[in-house]
């Protein structure tokens, strides 16, 4: 069974989360979790921590996780940050939940109009799957090709009071 939460910094599973982000992102362009905490003094603290989780026998494993800068340039838009999924577990739906745990989150209870992220170009289609639109051109970060995708608040339906034949 996978599990899906929010956690903080001190929780057990903190540390999963950014051998995570490590293994998944950071690695591959030359950083570890501690250079990358360096180079963007104050984030670390500021993101809220998404995780999905499965038991296993030693405890339960991190096998995805996506950050959320809450407050940014953007006026009540939110930004979604390291999005990973361990390598074994894609393809199984990890992702996609996990977007929508944070979706959901961010329109209710935080109340925010939008989210975005700078999705690496292979990774559009997903978000596009999921309701995101690309905006902007097509840019590159960390030497690798990047297209920013939004997403907006659905609208709140109106409540419809039936009206009386009286």
């Amino acid at each position: 069974m996978i599990t899906y939460k929010q956690i903080t910094r001190d929780d057990p599973l903190y540390p999963g989360e950014c051998r995570l982000r490590e293994r998944v992102l950071l690695e591959p362009i030359g950083y570890d979790i501690q250079k990358f905490i360096e180079a963007y003094p104050g984030f670390e603290e500021r993101f809220e921590h998404f995780v999905a989780t499965t038991s296993t026998p030693g405890g339960d494993r991190v096998i995805g996780c996506v950050l959320l800068l809450r407050e940014t340039d953007r006026p009540g838009f939110g930004k979604l940050m390291q999005m990973a999924v361990d390598p074994q577990r894609q393809g199984e739906g990890i992702g996609k939940r996990i977007v929508i745990e944070v979706e959901s989150k961010a329109f209710g209870e935080m109340g925010l109009e939008g989210l975005y992220c700078h999705a690496q170009t292979s990774a559009v289609s997903f978000y596009e799957q999921l309701g995101w639109q690309p905006e902007g051109e097509e840019f590159e970060e960390a030497a690798i090709p990047h297209q920013k995708m939004v997403i907006t608040r659905p609208p709140v339906a109106s409540e419809q009071v039936p009206v009386s034949d009286w």
